[in-house]
């Protein structure tokens, strides 16, 4: 193809490139009027719906250009329309750290107090065991080896032993960084486990929020027994709230996950499930926040015995006060005249 057969052909697009891309770009006001009379016999830019196909035919019409040698000009012209397209595509990401910093302040929040059900839900499935057999093992404290091996039991006593050299660090950690990581996989692990066990129908959720609930339970009902209070108490006391919401905005987004499967309406079963995992990533990138901002603390405030006991109870009674606080009042918009 000739290359004025090409721009005859091709021409109509790159003009709507150029009216789009100069749409929100500010005119002297001597030119509006001439502005607003060519508009009326111009074809208007183009549609959002329209750009992402208009614009891999402007990168092929570049391509094009390029492979048939036409003239530089040409080349140029629509060189500077792809990188000028691309850059108001795509520039809009610069926004980013302004979308999630809103979203923290107050599309989190609201996002939980709309999806309040899944949350509640899942709560129960986590909280429920966990505070149950905290509370059993106080009279029967057998029973922790009906949850955890020997060994594994042995291993919590020593690392909160109140004689223990190096208490509450994890086998073969050296430093804070090291300890930092470890806290990092292992929460994330956790809420995966939560959140992943919803493709089966919601069950592994479910599993997964109350066998880490027993867990939890156990080990803190069996150190508490044992009289390790300011050890172990006062080394979870601060991440504690951060942690285990997180574990349970995990669940509630499998929770979610789940029930789209079970109960995919009117729609077909894989569009219920693309759906429901909008609102559930969502609360994913949450539990994310929560968990990272658990495994900071839990790696270099908690391990801190410089710190009163007091100190550390308080402060972790304030966390949760306060996230308790952000989940329900964050993000309101005000009614006030």
């Amino acid at each position: 193809m000739k290359e004025t057969q090409f721009i005859q052909q091709r021409q109509s697009d790159w003009d709507a490139w150029d009216r789009w891309l100069s749409a929100t770009t500010k005119k002297p006001k001597a030119k509006k009027a001439v502005k607003m009379a060519a508009a009326v016999a111009t074809p208007p830019a183009l549609t959002v719906d329209a750009l992402p196909s208009a614009f891999r035919r402007l990168c092929q019409d570049l391509s094009l250009a390029r492979d048939r040698n036409y003239s530089s000009p040409l080349v140029h012209s629509l060189n500077d329309r792809v990188l000028a397209a691309h850059q108001r595509i795509y520039g809009a990401r610069k926004r980013l750290a302004g979308h999630w910093l809103e979203f923290l302040l107050a599309g989190l929040p609201r996002l939980v107090r709309s999806e309040w059900r899944f949350v509640f839900t899942a709560a129960l499935f986590f909280f429920l065991p966990l505070l149950a057999t905290l509370a059993l093992l106080q009279w029967h404290p057998d029973g922790v080896y009906f949850l955890m091996s020997p060994r594994n039991v042995a291993q919590f006593e020593e690392m909160y032993s109140p004689t223990s050299v190096r208490p509450w660090r994890a086998a073969g950690a050296a430093d804070e960084l090291t300890m930092l990581a470890f806290y990092i996989a292992n929460n994330v692990r956790i809420d995966f486990q939560c959140f992943a066990g919803g493709i089966a129908f919601g069950l592994g959720s479910i599993f997964y929020l109350i066998y880490n609930g027993l867990l939890i339970g156990a080990a803190a009902g069996h150190l508490t027994q044992l009289g390790y209070i300011e050890t172990f108490w006062g080394f979870v006391a601060g991440h504690s709230g951060p942690e285990l919401l997180g574990a349970v905005l995990s669940g509630a987004a499998g929770l979610k996950i789940g029930l789209a499967l079970i109960a995919p309406g009117h729609k077909r079963r894989l569009d219920a499930l693309k759906a429901a995992a909008q609102g559930a990533v969502r609360l994913l990138y949450g539990a994310a926040a929560l968990t990272f901002c658990a495994a900071f603390i839990e790696a270099l405030w908690s391990p801190n015995r410089t710190l009163p006991f007091a100190v550390k109870i308080g402060a972790g009674i304030a966390v949760w006060v306060m996230l308790l606080a952000y989940f329900i009042f964050s993000g309101r918009k005000s009614h006030a005249a």
